[in-house]
């Protein structure tokens, strides 16, 4: 787990929502647009294949969707 305050580019963590089996996820601060976003860390062998590789660009684009509706 990363705590809290750790940078990542231009993510700042601020607090973790959860883990599972494919990493991560952690509230964070985009500090170049300055607003929070979830933030997911992945397990170093989950992009190993381009079929997991595509599940989490389809993973993302759900989530963005779904924040975007209003």
């Amino acid at each position: 787990m990363l705590a809290a305050g750790t940078n990542l580019g231009p993510y700042k963590v601020l607090t973790p929502l959860d883990a599972g089996g494919m990493g991560e996820m952690y509230r964070a601060r985009d500090t170049r647009l300055r607003r929070d976003v979830a933030l997911k860390v992945i397990h170093a062998g989950i992009t190993r294949g381009p079929d997991r590789i595509c599940c989490l660009g389809q993973e993302g684009r759900v989530a963005s969707a779904l924040v975007a509706q209003p």
